[in-house]
């Protein structure tokens, strides 16, 4: 196998698949502030014919994710090692878990963890809302959406990024993963194709995250300080945000993303904490129980459940917005993941990515979810 030779555009930027990438998103941007009620229109069409009709597929591939990831943790392949036989990791577990788990979730988990039990507990898929099944059923359908099947998304790209790129010394792209398939045409157009579709879904991952979490930090601020509810401070919001990420991004990983997630994790950890004792402790920590063994029994159910019979629009907007939002994010996560997990076996990588922020999400959720819905009349 040839090495990588990427061309001089700023010694590390693929030129191809940089123009090409940031055309396409410049002109998806100008199309949706040019023309907002056709491109709402356009794209609602396209989401539309998306769930009704390839939705299926998604259930189907995200829990065929879970279940190969779990088989091959436990198979005689998970002792394989990310990199050469005599690399080690080069972040301890507490530095990687805090930049995993901070490039997986992030701010989605401050948004939704109170919106989507409330929402569910309001207008369940099935039976009538505003009841004591509808509050137990909320929470489990909030683990399923954020719990194994979303990290099972990540572990899969990731791992096989981190596979071809430490193991068989290839590029850190995407399109690596398709060596096997392509061989030495990786490096040439096809190679760039497979970059630039990853690069532009990333971008809807990126749109979602950014928006939710701008729309929340300006709701908040409105309420501590005043500030106008608008598209432009939620703008100035985002720049803001994009600006930190940038400078911790050129501050390299040891001194600004690792530093940033350990700090991000340390204060959601300090905020999870106070809530939970200053809450209705007891009550959270028998609803986390209560919860967790419930997503347990119907986990199976609930990772094939197309509602076929029903064909309501709950499922649409809820678990098939979820599956394709997690897989737009990966090309971004998974890589970003790949690149903190050299020198991990790939049993360490399953279960460090698949388990352990899951166990952290079923508590984040059943603190903040719990507490909200026990503050309902």
């Amino acid at each position: 196998m040839r090495p990588y030779r990427p061309g001089a555009f700023f010694a590390t930027v693929n030129p191809t698949v940089f123009i090409a990438s940031a055309i396409m998103v410049l002109a998806f941007v100008g199309f949706g502030v040019s023309f907002p009620a056709t491109a709402s229109q356009v794209f609602e069409g396209i989401q539309g014919f998306i769930t009704e009709y390839l939705g299926w597929g998604y259930l189907l591939a995200v829990t065929v994710f879970l279940v190969f990831l779990i088989w091959l943790g436990f198979s005689r392949y998970g002792s394989i090692r990310l990199g050469q036989p005599d690399d080690r990791p080069e972040f301890g577990y507490g530095a990687w878990f805090a930049m995993l788990f901070s490039a997986g979730m992030g701010i989605g988990l401050v948004f939704w963890s109170v919106a989507e039990p409330i929402l569910h507990y309001q207008h369940p898929p099935t039976g009538e809302g505003e009841t004591m099944e509808a509050a137990r059923q909320a929470m489990v359908y909030t683990f399923f959406h954020w719990g194994l099947h979303a990290w099972a998304v990540y572990v899969v790209l990731g791992l096989s990024v981190a596979y071809f790129s430490f193991r068989h010394r290839l590029p850190l792209t995407i399109r690596s993963i398709f060596y096997p398939l392509l061989g030495d045409r990786i490096y040439g157009p096809i190679g760039h194709v497979i970059d630039i579709l990853a690069v532009f879904g990333t971008l809807f991952g990126l749109a979602t995250s950014l928006g939710f979490g701008a729309m929340q930090l300006n709701t908040g601020l409105n309420v501590l300080f005043d500030m106008p509810v608008s598209h432009w401070y939620q703008v100035g919001i985002i720049t803001g945000i994009t600006l930190v990420a940038v400078f911790s991004v050129l501050s390299g990983l040891d001194r600004g993303l690792k530093w940033v997630s350990v700090f991000n994790l340390g204060l959601a950890v300090v905020f999870m904490l106070f809530v939970l004792f200053a809450g209705p402790t007891l009550f959270i920590l028998r609803f986390l129980l209560d919860s967790t063994g419930a997503y347990l029994q119907q986990l199976v159910e609930m990772s094939l459940y197309a509602d076929a019979i029903g064909g309501s629009q709950w499922q649409k907007d809820w678990t098939m917005f979820y599956w394709a939002w997690w897989i737009a994010w990966s090309p971004f996560v998974g890589i970003f993941i790949a690149r903190i997990s050299r020198g991990r076996t790939i049993r360490e990588f399953i279960f460090g990515v698949l388990a352990l922020p899951s166990l952290f999400v079923f508590a984040w959720m059943a603190i903040f979810g719990g507490s909200a819905l026990r503050a309902l009349p």
